[in-house]
């Protein structure tokens, strides 16, 4: 099954910080044996209302395959991290991933 997350990272880590754990979860993907097909950093935004005391946050966003019974642990671990503020995990449907298709060759062109 396909699967695309957000993850929402504390703005108090440094540059640094913010690239190790996303290694760490690309490693934890990995280790899970989901096949990433897409990730981007978005860099840091303004969230549309405060959340732990934050007013902004870190974005990543991460494409990937994954069978369903590895969700859980992967929803576990994100839950235990203290340096995600939020998540997401959804399922693409089909034309969910025909869209994301259509954006990435998009953005290959534009380069």
């Amino acid at each position: 099954m396909q699967y695309e997350s957000i993850i929402l990272l504390t703005p108090v880590l440094s540059d640094i910080q913010i690239k190790d754990s996303i290694k760490e979860y690309e490693n934890i993907l990995i280790n899970y044996e989901a096949q990433i097909i897409y990730q981007e950093h978005w860099g840091l935004k303004k969230l549309s209302y405060k959340i732990e005391n934050k007013y902004s946050a870190f974005y990543h966003y991460f494409e990937y395959k994954i069978t369903p019974s590895k969700i859980y642990h992967l929803d576990l671990k994100l839950k235990q991290d203290e340096r995600i503020l939020r998540f997401n995990i959804i399922k693409m449907n089909k034309h969910a991933i025909i869209y994301s298709q259509n954006y990435r060759n998009k953005i290959i062109k534009n380069e």
